[in-house]
């Protein structure tokens, strides 16, 4: 049976992103099984660039239409605007590009849209330069960002937010995590050298590398026998806020897919730590990461505000709440974020947030420590989340300390995404009285 179109692959897998139904998470891997192996690196390179750069290129495609397109040709819009992705972003010649596309259209079974496609791609060609032109009088498209998000970014960052807004357009580094238990980064530095993998060490996580251009995985020296995993600097850090001892008693709230749970145990491999997540599918991703890494862990399927469900009522030494929320601190690493989120879902997940700090406080030891953690960027889901907690609880906020990263509000450390340096995340390290 022969191969699909990807251009109309990326079709399918974007449709039900941009109609706000499913994350591309959720819709790609399907897509990616259909298409030829030697074309999968292609159609998440045109998913991701497309999402990436929606804003401009519906601004493009605005002035090169008369028309709206009906809510039945979404498909065939999509078309378009891959094509321009293609034009713009890519090297991908240009006839190719748009011949492609154009033949899209036939396997969608919309031919009259045939030379709809093949106009405004070649106009495209014609008028590129006044055509970009003109998107410098809106800032959403411009900057590539919903206008919603740049107001609260503005208003949370005034100096900040054009290179947090620069970062997330940018391709994210592939950041490893050396395993302490088996080697150091000094020395896996060197395993990488002599694969002739250009690295260098991160400049505020011990265990973490940036790799000089992103690799599959199978290239990378012991990764099958859980030497080294791919893990952002920003998540990285949480392990050493913990301030780990042997023979602590953990808890890993939100857990999957089981980074920082890893490396908490390969940092104190003598913790007994229990991690919970909500999502069976993402709790699966857990265990085979344990698998590789040979470690174990107490596993719990469940709600983490559903106590009965999972705590047996013994208090945590230490506790990491890594809470659900708006992910806008990790946008260059999944661009439909920006289309997905809405403003009004902040207020329903700082609420959220709040509550899993309530509840779980009660199960940390006197003396025991909480790290709150977020990849949000977002005042509401992070400093003004612990500055309301430090009022309506007996936490103590101890840390971080004279970080060398982010920005000190004074109720947390929020890191902001950076060009080929860490994600945007937030911490706060509450301590609970003896």
């Amino acid at each position: 049976m022969a191969r699909p179109n990807v251009r109309v692959a990326a079709v399918k897998a974007l449709l039900p992103v941009v109609k706000q139904q499913e994350s591309l998470s959720g819709t790609l891997p399907f897509q990616q099984e259909q298409v030829a192996e030697k074309d999968r690196g292609l159609l998440q390179e045109l998913c991701f660039g497309t999402l990436r750069w929606l804003t401009r290129l519906e601004g493009i495609r605005n002035q090169l239409v008369s028309k709206p397109f009906k809510t039945k040709d979404r498909d065939v819009d999509l078309l378009l605007l891959l094509g321009l992705y293609q034009l713009i972003y890519t090297r991908i010649p240009a006839h190719a590009a748009i011949n492609e596309t154009v033949a899209g259209a036939k396997l969608l079974k919309k031919d009259w849209a045939k030379g709809l496609l093949n106009g405004c791609l070649r106009r495209f060609q014609r008028e590129e330069e006044e055509l970009i032109e003109q998107l410098q009088r809106s800032d959403a498209a411009r900057l590539a960002h919903p206008n919603w998000l740049l107001q609260q970014l503005q208003q949370d960052w005034p100096e900040q937010w054009p290179e947090a807004v620069d970062a997330n357009n940018q391709h994210p580094p592939m950041i490893l995590r050396v395993n302490h238990s088996q080697s150091r980064r000094d020395g896996y530095l060197a395993k990488l050298a002599e694969a002739e993998i250009t690295a260098v060490a991160c400049d505020f996580a011990p265990d973490a590398i940036r790799l000089e251009k992103a690799t599959d995985v199978t290239r990378l020296p012991g990764f099958d026998q859980g030497m080294i995993s791919v893990q952002d600097e920003a998540a990285q850090l949480a392990a050493d806020l913990l301030q780990l001892q042997p023979g602590q008693r953990v808890l890993d709230a939100c857990a999957a897919p089981g980074g920082k749970t890893a490396h908490m145990l390969e940092r104190e491999p003598s913790l007994s730590v229990v991690a919970v997540d909500s999502e069976a599918n993402r709790l699966k991703r857990v265990e085979e990461n344990f698998q590789r890494l040979q470690l174990s862990a107490e596993l719990h399927c469940s709600d983490i505000t559903q106590l009965d469900n999972w705590w047996d009522g013994q208090q945590f030494d230490r506790i990491l709440l890594d809470a659900p929320c708006s992910a806008t601190g990790v946008i260059r690493r999944h661009p439909d974020i920006k289309w997905l989120r809405r403003k009004t879902d902040i207020p329903a997940l700082a609420e959220l947030q709040q509550s899993m700090l309530q509840l779980l406080w009660k199960t940390l030891k006197p003396g025991g420590i909480l790290v709150y953690a977020t990849c949000s960027v977002l005042a509401m889901e992070n400093a003004r989340n612990i500055e309301t907690f430090l009022t309506q609880s007996d936490a103590r906020l101890i840390g971080p300390v004279n970080a060398p990263y982010g920005l000190d509000t004074g109720f947390g450390q929020q890191l902001l995404p950076q060009p080929q340096g860490h994600d945007g995340f937030f911490y706060a390290v509450l301590e609970k009285p003896a």
